[in-house]
């Protein structure tokens, strides 16, 4: 089976020589002059793609330019300067201008081009290219490798080949609770505003590390990528501060990090309603309490609150994957239903662990 994966390269515009500077510099600020009402002397279809991405336009925000994928051509000639080089069409030049980049990993002959943009950070240019290519899906795996978001880990995975439990979200728990000190603490707002772009950062550039170790396991041991279902996850009315934290985590985008980047390896990525699985016992099945990071229930068991719900979605995973076709080998276990209800927790904890 094959499928069509997506991903975004980045790539810095590198080595401009004056005259290409001041074209792309032209260009990008006749967008925002004309986004803004303005008259500006700009690329005809650089103007239709505005039109038709940018249909609310804010104050003070810069904006891309966006580059439809028939105008955007993509050459590998290694040089003393760079070893890719990108054409970019403007208004100032007929044809475009061919500029070097320094994309953050090799641009293949398999990958097609797609509509692609260009941002302006701190005076430089990135030209981040959209790349999509045909991918072998897998349907047989050895396990499942069970995802569970949350607040206090923004991701804790079950590995159910490995029996390994990772928890994920240290650092960027305590990112966001010294930046929500520094907030509260700082005179004004100009000094917040520079704060908030620095965190901002470092929380955009984390979910990548922790989505590229969450598939990079899963590839290594052939298993099947399981997340819980998302919606709903903002209706959730835990107090203040639990909404403060809640809001502040970025889960929907590490999940399609995670999404986009198995699916370029040709991975399964399924996703399973989660509704109780924080509530219910993953050795009885029967319903127990939450509190404090600790999951307890009547039968005798006590462990991680996500460690048990991340464990609940991989047991839905498993029904899952049958109805879709993709084929899970996982090891025999040992009967546990003649058993007393504290024998039972120990005999799967040790199949686990």
């Amino acid at each position: 089976m094959t499928l069509k994966a997506k991903k975004t390269i980045k790539a810095k515009i590198v080595f401009l020589t004056k005259i290409k500077q001041q074209l792309l510099k032209e260009e990008y600020e006749a967008l925002q002059r004309f986004l803004h009402g303005e008259k500006a002397e700009l690329y005809s279809a650089n103007k239709q793609q505005a039109l038709r991405f940018y249909k609310k336009i804010k104050l003070n925000k810069e904006y891309p330019l966006s580059i439809r994928k028939d105008l955007l051509r993509i050459e590998r000639r290694p040089t003393k300067i760079a070893e890719y080089w990108a054409r970019i069409p403007v208004k100032g030049r007929r044809g475009g201008v061919w500029v070097a980049i320094k994309p953050h990993c090799p641009i293949t002959s398999d990958m097609e081009i797609c509509e692609s943009k260009i941002f302006k950070r701190n005076g430089d240019f990135y030209l981040y290219l959209v790349v999509e290519k045909e991918v072998k899906s897998e349907t047989d795996c050895d396990g499942i490798l069970a995802v569970d978001l949350g607040i206090h880990n923004i991701a804790v995975t079950v590995n159910s080949q490995t029996k390994k439990t990772h928890f994920y979200g240290k650092k960027l728990r305590a990112v966001r609770g010294h930046y929500f000190y520094l907030r509260r603490n700082l005179p004004n707002r100009k000094t917040i505003k520079k704060v908030g772009n620095h965190e901002k950062r470092i929380v955009d550039h984390e979910p990548h590390k922790i989505s590229k170790a969450i598939v990079q396991e899963a590839n290594r041991t052939n298993s099947t990528i399981v997340l819980g279902n998302l919606k709903g996850i903002r209706n959730n009315h835990g107090g203040r501060k639990f909404n403060r934290k809640l809001n502040g985590f970025p889960h929907r985008k590490l999940a399609s990090y995670i999404r986009y980047k198995a699916e370029w390896l040709g991975m399964t990525v399924l996703t399973v309603n989660e509704a109780y699985t924080s509530r219910t016992c993953s050795i009885c099945g029967g319903k127990g309490i939450r509190h404090n990071g600790l999951f307890k229930c009547q039968c005798g068991a006590m462990f991680n609150a996500d460690w048990n719900g991340a464990r609940n979605i991989m047991k839905r995973a498993l029904g899952l994957a049958s109805r879709v076709g993709a084929t899970v080998n996982l090891p025999r276990t040992t009967p546990t239903d003649s058993l007393s209800p504290m024998m039972r927790v120990e005999a799967l904890c040790e199949s686990w662990w």
